[in-house]
């Protein structure tokens, strides 16, 4: 299917081949249909399956069919709602590419920076709001927002909301909202909370789910290198010797962590920033904007950059330390291999991460090739270490790790009762 087979208006489809979008994804070519009739939708979509689209497309036609004199009034029409400020500026940043040729306007807007430039932009009129809970409430509290006269409410990454503690905030604007409105919510998993949440907001929706829970792209190769904690630095530097590895995002547990790597990283020559939370705001979309650009080579990032963040061509995914909560994982590597692209997953496992790697490989369901050529391999005691993690109380299984060529071999995932 292509996009003009969607009855998409031909502005939006004139935006999207400037973009290069010929053919829409599967969550794109099922949501879209749906959101032009007007119906509620409930999508379940892991990340990098095109949904921003999924939804920015649509919206953007039925507001500018609706509302051809835009100017004439300045309430909000439609309201995103996003966990980070990442996502909310790479989303806006999607609105103005698809509505390039439209008369509609539209705002991000985000804590951590001042309010003055956002609130001016609000008093001159916005039809589409994308924005963080904190800061929403607060210009609504103030008195800058009102969104009495939403007709298109977006919840995005409800479940992200959720493990970052804003779903009591997501139920206060969802209070303020009016009742006649068209809700699409989306989540990459379906916890009971989040759930009952999209039960109590949606009317009659219609459930979109492109990807199973907890997946992985099958255009991601992944790998996994046992090694030394001391000498993951090591191992990174001599893998990114390789000149064919244009991008990468290593990925860190502490925000300690990715200042140091990012530092040592550019001591051997490799440009490198990080990303994390103590970052300022302007410090964060610097950092972001040189590694698209390509200023810099690699990005040093915590958990705040798996999720939403749309990087063109991102080749390698680089998992320096496990993340201890196995989705995690998923969210992290999703960052390559988007909307069918290559992508190569890169994980670093020291003995007291063997538990993280278990855990990951049963969600997934996917038992992870291990390298084992490389000049760092586990000291014999992380080996001894990491056998006895392994091992069960009754015995361990006679099983040998089969190898599956290339000098790699398949993980044998037992895990202590």
């Amino acid at each position: 299917m292509l996009f003009k087979e969607l009855n998409l208006i031909e502005p939006i489809l004139k935006a999207l081949d400037t973009e290069g979008y010929t053919q829409p994804t599967p969550i794109q070519e099922q949501s879209i249909p749906t959101i032009l009739l007007g119906k509620d939708l409930l999508g379940c979509a892991q990340t990098g399956t095109g949904k921003t689209a999924a939804f920015a497309i649509p919206m953007l036609q039925l507001l500018s069919e609706k509302h051809i004199n835009t100017k004439a009034s300045k309430n909000i029409k439609a309201l995103i709602l996003t966990p980070t400020r990442e996502l909310a500026i790479q989303i806006e940043e999607s609105f103005k590419a698809y509505g390039r040729n439209l008369n509609l306007r539209h705002l991000v807007i985000f804590g951590g920076v001042g309010q003055h430039a956002q609130t001016e932009a609000l008093k001159k009129g916005v039809d589409i709001l994308v924005a963080t809970p904190g800061r929403l409430l607060d210009l609504m509290n103030q008195g800058f927002i009102d969104l009495k006269s939403i007709e298109i409410f977006v919840l995005d990454e409800a479940d992200r909301m959720l493990d970052m503690g804003f779903i009591h905030d997501v139920k206060k604007v969802i209070a303020k909202l009016p009742a006649i409105r068209q809700t699409l919510f989306f989540s990459a998993t379906m916890p009971d909370e989040i759930q009952k949440l999209a039960n109590t907001i949606l009317k009659n929706p219609t459930k979109v789910e492109v990807t199973p829970v907890s997946t992985t792209a099958e255009t991601i190769v992944q790998s996994v290198y046992f090694v030394d904690k001391p000498d993951k630095k090591k191992l990174l530097i001599h893998l990114l010797k390789d000149k064919s590895i244009v991008t990468a995002l290593v990925f860190t547990r502490t925000k300690h962590g990715a200042d140091k790597i990012a530092k040592d990283l550019c001591l051997v020559g490799i440009k490198s920033e990080a990303i994390h939370g103590n970052k300022s705001q302007n410090a964060r979309q610097r950092a972001l904007t040189n590694f698209k650009n390509k200023s810099i080579r690699v990005l040093v990032a915590t958990d705040i950059a798996a999720r939403g963040i749309d990087i063109d061509e991102l080749t390698h995914v680089f998992n320096y330390e496990l993340p201890n909560v196995p989705e995690s994982y998923v969210h992290r590597i999703g960052r390559t291999g988007r909307a069918g692209a290559n992508g190569v997953a890169i994980s670093f496992c020291d003995a007291e991460e063997n538990e993280y790697l278990i855990d990951i490989q049963k969600v997934i369901k996917i038992t992870i090739p291990v390298v084992d050529d490389h000049p760092y391999p586990l000291s014999w005691q992380s080996m001894l270490a990491q056998k006895e993690v392994k091992r069960k109380p009754q015995g361990a299984s006679k099983s040998g790790n089969p190898r599956n060529g290339s000098g790699q071999r398949k993980f044998n995932n037992r895990r202590r009762d």
